[in-house]
Formats: C-alpha cells, sequence, structure tokens
C-alpha cells in the first residue's frame, strides 16, 4: 500500500506532536515493508523554515526575557526570584537546539525508511498551474504535484494521502482528482493510522 504524506509528518516527528505516536507507527510499517511511505523531497526541506523562525523567536524571547530579570536583578526584593527563572531563558535556547537535533534524526531515517518523490522540472511546472487553479500556496501547490506526478507512475493499487492540511485541501476538486487515481485522502495522521490498518489487516 502507497502511503503519501507530507511536510506536517516530517514536523509531528520532529516536535514531538500530539499525533507524532501515530506518523510512529506509520514509519514503523515502512520500515516493517508492510507499506511504502512515499513523501515529496520538499516536504524533507520546508520545515526548517519552521524550525528555523521558531528558533529564532526563542532566542529574541530569551535575550528580552533575560535583560529583564538581569534589571529585576539589581533589587534586593527580587534577587531571589529572578535566579529561578533564569533557567526559563536556558531552556527556551535548548528546546530549539533539541527540535533541530530531533529533526536532523528524522530525516536521515526517512531517507532510509520512505520513497522520497524527486523535485523535478515537471513537478515545477505543475506546480505553478496549481497555484491558480486550486488557489495553493506555492508550498502546498510543490506538495500536491509531487504526490499527483507520482500517482501517475505508480501500479499500487492501494492508496492513500495522509494530509494535515483541510483549510487547503479539503477541497471537491481535489477529492475528485485523487478519486480518479483511487486515492483516499484523510486528515487526521490517528485516523490515517486507523484507516491503513484495517486496509493491510492489522488488528
Amino acid at each position: 500500500m502507497n502511503v503519501y504524506v507530507e511536510t506536517n509528518f516530517v514536523l509531528e516527528l520532529a516536535l514531538l506532536q500530539e499525533q507524532q505516536e501515530s506518523c510512529q507507527k506509520l514509519l514503523d510499517l515502512a520500515e516493517a515493508g508492510r507499506i511504502n511511505l512515499i513523501l515529496p523531497a520538499f516536504s524533507l526541506t520546508e520545515p526548517y523554515e519552521t524550525l528555523i523562525r521558531r528558533e529564532k523567536n526563542r532566542r529574541n524571547l530569551s535575550q528580552d526575557l533575560h535583560r529583564e530579570l538581569s534589571q529585576l536583578g539589581r533589587s534586593l526584593p527580587y534577587q531571589q526570584q529572578v535566579h529561578t527563572y533564569q533557567e526559563i531563558t536556558e531552556f527556551l535556547v535548548n528546546s530549539g537546539k533539541e527540535e533541530k537535533q530531533r529533526f536532523q534524526i528524522v530525516v536521515e531515517k526517512l531517507l532510509v525508511v520512505s520513497k522520497v518523490i524527486p523535485l523535478t522540472v515537471e513537478i515545477l511546472t505543475a506546480a505553478i498551474g496549481y497555484q491558480s487553479e486550486l488557489e495553493f500556496t506555492p508550498q502546498d501547490a510543490i506538495v500536491y504535484a509531487s504526490v499527483i506526478e507520482h500517482l501517475n507512475k505508480s501500479s499500487e493499487r492501494q492508496r492513500c494521502f495522509i494530509n494535515r492540511n483541510s483549510k487547503d485541501f479539503d477541497n471537491p476538486d481535489i477529492q475528485e482528482a485523487l478519486d480518479r487515481y483511487s486515492c483516499r485522502i484523510l486528515f487526521n495522521f490517528d485516523a490515517g493510522f486507523g484507516y491503513i490498518k484495517n486496509q493491510i489487516g492489522i488488528i
């Protein structure tokens, strides 16, 4: 069974978000050869933007907080409390570093376990059309074009696309296009894992 995933799958695993357990189970199924986990190459690079933005915001917040705490520390009544809150600034900085490390581990794992759809001229050309046709952002258009390109070439009969971005992908035109390839689209990794279990006969 071909299971297509996108950028949010990578972020769920790297950031240990609420549906990461189901994502990890899907990764385990792929490693065991029970499913073919497939994702666009773009989805392995797009999360860098999110991680860099989060780390930058936390670093700035940490620096602002450190300055305020330093000012408060000059007042005798607050010196003990200031010492306690200094740990928060360290936590903000360290959390960003830990997320980047987890992201690197996840990407390395996916490169081994999954099938990565290369970013080609054909996909970029199709993506330009999808931006206007489906009112996609450039990022969503590239993901969608990558999945359609692979569906066109795949002979696998069982297919599904798990995509948490229901805001942009829960569209009748997209549903109709994927139906032509007998590809089910799901907008939740927990529900996706349940659907896949039933399809491949896992109790």
